[in-house]
């Protein structure tokens, strides 16, 4: 399994900017397929947006979709969410994750991710 480490979350007023990064190390991260997922409090992990092995194919979930970009750089092992647009109902704890298996297309099926970060906070006050 890949492990992954999140970072850049924090506190931001609406309409402003984060940009959130997932490092990897241990297996392969180039060849799998990742998302970030986000669960705000009482409510279930909600797919936020995934990307492909290579970065050329992108999902988003309306919610987000104009405001957030996905993308990667497999050189560095790392994957980035781009956060534009901030409204407070994005106040969740964001996760990266791993797809269990490389070379696997897009998904926002949970069960399909292996590896999982420990989550960084987002907190975007009105």
């Amino acid at each position: 399994q890949v492990q992954l480490v999140e970072s850049g979350g924090g506190l931001v007023q609406a309409g402003g900017s984060l940009r959130l990064s997932c490092a990897a190390s241990g297996r392969t991260f180039s060849s799998l397929a990742m998302g970030w997922f986000r669960q705000a409090p009482g409510k279930e992990r909600e797919f936020v947006a995934g990307i492909n092995w290579s970065g050329g194919r992108k999902d988003y979930a309306d919610s987000v979709k104009g405001r957030f970009t996905i993308s990667r750089d497999n050189v560095k092992n790392t994957g980035y969410l781009q956060m534009n647009s901030l409204k407070p109902e994005d106040t969740a704890v964001y996760y990266c994750a791993g797809n269990t298996s490389p070379y696997r297309p897009v998904t926002r099926t949970t069960s399909d991710f292996g590896s999982w970060g420990q989550g960084t906070q987002v907190t975007v006050s009105s």
